[in-house]
């Protein structure tokens, strides 16, 4: 989506009046924050690791893997991350 001059910078809705900030996206393509939530999951598994026989006995043992589901959801989120970011440069460049 391209910004143009014409957009309107405030909105009304109601009673309420919006108004549009004129700044660029910090992180266009996502791949930055995929590999940070990918690694935060990475190593929240390898902390619970050591209490696995503490998490089975309390029946929490999803807690590891629900951490282990996370990583490997965000290393295919990270791989069509990558591949948007480069499809997006070849269209534009």
């Amino acid at each position: 989506m391209e910004l143009r001059d014409d957009q309107p910078m405030q909105h009304d809705f109601g009673k309420r009046t919006f108004f549009v900030a004129d700044v660029e996206p910090l992180d266009v393509d996502g791949v930055r924050t995929v590999e940070v939530g990918t690694a935060l999951w990475l190593v929240a598994f390898i902390a619970l690791l050591p209490f696995y026989g503490r998490l089975e006995e309390s029946g929490n043992e999803w807690w590891l893997w629900t951490c282990l589901a996370g990583v490997g959801l965000g290393l295919f989120g990270l791989e069509y991350c990558r591949r948007r970011r480069k499809a997006r440069a070849e269209r534009e460049g």
